[in-house]
């Protein structure tokens, strides 16, 4: 079971590093107001919505505790995150502050990840 875990918390981050990586290839462009949410964002974020549920259910089924507080902020934001960007996906461009939001969000995600304990 140990290796199945891992197999999809690393699934996981490969998820948040495309959704990441998305927006920080988007940096300079967004400070010319030309920004968009390129199709790695969008992947990115269902990769995490689906390897997530995944994991939950995993932890559960080990009898390993599962901090459902946590990961119902970090849903939360994740479900805000994915909103935005599917709706969004096929502008040209996107606000500087919307796109920001996706960016603080995920930023948020990543430190709710690591530090809530």
């Amino acid at each position: 079971m140990d290796v199945l875990i891992h197999l999809f918390v690393a699934l996981h981050i490969v998820g948040i590093a495309a959704l990441l990586g998305g927006f920080l290839t988007q940096m300079k462009a967004m400070g010319q107001g030309t920004a968009r949410f390129v199709p790695a964002m969008l992947h990115g974020a269902l990769t995490m919505l689906v390897t997530g549920a995944i994991l939950v259910g995993l932890n559960q089924a080990d009898d390993q505790p599962v901090n459902n507080i946590k990961i119902g902020v970090k849903l939360a934001l994740l479900i805000v995150i994915l909103g935005l960007v599917y709706v969004k996906r096929d502008d040209e461009k996107v606000d500087k502050s919307l796109f920001g939001v996706v960016g603080l969000l995920t930023t948020a995600n990543i430190f709710i990840a690591v530090l809530w304990t």
